[in-house]
């Protein structure tokens, strides 16, 4: 069975504001990668700071780690002993040479279309 869609989030949202088991997508700088321990970690720039998204590759391995190359990933979200959460990746796939910012741009119009549209039809409920 597939995953759902997931929401996307912003590598500076994973670590904040996703719930455990939340299905998500986001995505980051492949930065590091440890077959041995099935780990990788994403990072993003915003602002002035770095973020970094822990990702856990068990189910999407072998695959073929290119570092510094952009990677989206869809998963689950999970809490880890230490309080830092992970992403179990289903699809970890290299999307080299995405336009982010194009994508930053796109996932802000996609949530305001999502609440117009939530405020829509949570109006003609009433």
């Amino acid at each position: 069975m597939l995953p759902s869609a997931g929401v996307y989030y912003f590598p500076w949202e994973v670590n904040s504001s996703v719930p455990e088991g939340e299905v998500l997508r986001t995505f980051g700088r492949l930065n590091f990668y440890d077959l041995a321990r099935s780990e990788a970690v994403l990072t993003a720039q915003h602002s002035s700071a770095q973020y970094q998204v822990c990702v856990d590759t068990k189910f999407v391995e072998p695959f073929q780690a290119q570092l510094g190359s952009c990677y989206m990933v869809l998963g689950e979200a999970e809490q880890r002993e230490g309080g830092a959460p992970v992403v179990k990746a289903r699809i970890l796939t290299c999307v080299e040479g995405m336009n982010t910012p194009l994508l930053e741009q796109a996932i802000q119009e996609q949530r305001e279309y999502f609440k117009e549209r939530q405020e829509r039809t949570g109006d003609s409920m009433s």
